[in-house]
């Protein structure tokens, strides 16, 4: 029984440098894509000027119709005014149509045949990359949106969180749904292997990605019997929940229940995205040599 378990320990021992070895080079993707999407300042500060024109453009809309009868709507004006700066703020974490030429290319082209000759699993590489590039963008451009929103007259500025714990919520629920954004495009990715053209499931899952999430409307607008079934599918654990935690539009229990739902379809989506890639890698079929 000693010998054995002397026998078991190198294995062990090797399985930990292992993975810690695919850790650091996840590290080294994330980092190359990061370095990358920094480098476009020019594009980063005419993104930050067209944001901020729009987000005061969507308030102003709003604003016109809130002038009329305020209290028939599901959000104070100044709760919009924050969810539409968040929204401008970290567009770049959320946006629905965003997806990495590079992976679609590699699909479409057979350029996936270098990615397979790699030891790493397939999935967590592009997740990672998907990752770094989203984050990249929105460090540059973020920051600026924050800050001259925040020094906006009332109801119109971003309202800043008083409450640690708000704080502490609303970042959970961040890396959470910008976490079910990625798995999500990760499953756009992976269907694209078992079709022959990936216009089509990226125009149908975008679009909806786009209107259920609360991009074009936010989710509380919809009608009432809508939005019921809309807050319980993954497009509402992206964008919309954090950006209502933050502006008080969830509250107490809800909060907890939203976080969980978004902890749900995260899990769910990397499960499936993995599995589906597993299946689409072993009967994938590269033409040329």
């Amino acid at each position: 029984m000693r010998i054995e378990n002397e026998g078991l320990k190198p294995c062990f021992s090797n399985r930990i440098k292992n993975k810690f070895k695919d850790g650091k080079v996840y590290v080294s993707f994330f980092k190359i894509r990061f370095n990358c999407g920094i480098q476009y300042r020019a594009a980063a500060l005419a993104g930050i000027i067209t944001q901020f024109i729009w987000g005061l453009m969507q308030i102003l809309l709003y604003r016109a119709f809130y002038s009329s009868s305020p209290e028939a709507f599901p959000m104070g004006l100044a709760q919009l005014s924050s969810y539409f700066w968040l929204q401008q703020a970290f567009m770049n974490l959320f946006m629905t149509w965003f997806l990495d030429a590079d992976i679609i290319e590699s699909i479409t082209s057979g350029g996936i045949a270098y990615e397979l000759c790699r030891p790493l699993d397939l999935y967590n590489m592009w997740y990672i990359k998907s990752l770094s590039s989203r984050f990249s963008k929105t460090a540059i451009r973020c920051l600026p949106i924050l800050v001259v929103a925040s020094i906006f007259p009332k109801p119109y500025n971003l309202s800043m969180i008083t409450s640690l714990n708000l704080t502490v919520t609303f970042l959970i629920s961040m890396t959470l749904g910008f976490g079910v954004v990625v798995a999500f495009s990760m499953l756009i990715y992976v269907i694209t292997f078992f079709t022959l053209s990936p216009i089509g499931i990226r125009i149908v899952a975008l679009s909806l990605m786009e209107f259920l999430s609360g991009g074009i409307i936010p989710i509380p607008f919809l009608p009432e019997s809508i939005q019921k079934i809309v807050e319980l599918l993954p497009f509402a654990s992206m964008q919309n929940t954090p950006f209502r935690i933050y502006s008080g539009n969830i509250k107490g229990m809800e909060i907890l229940f939203s976080i969980i739902l978004q902890a749900f379809w995260l899990m769910l989506l990397i499960i499936l995205g993995k599995y589906l890639m597993k299946r689409a890698v072993n009967n994938a079929v590269v033409q040329g040599g």
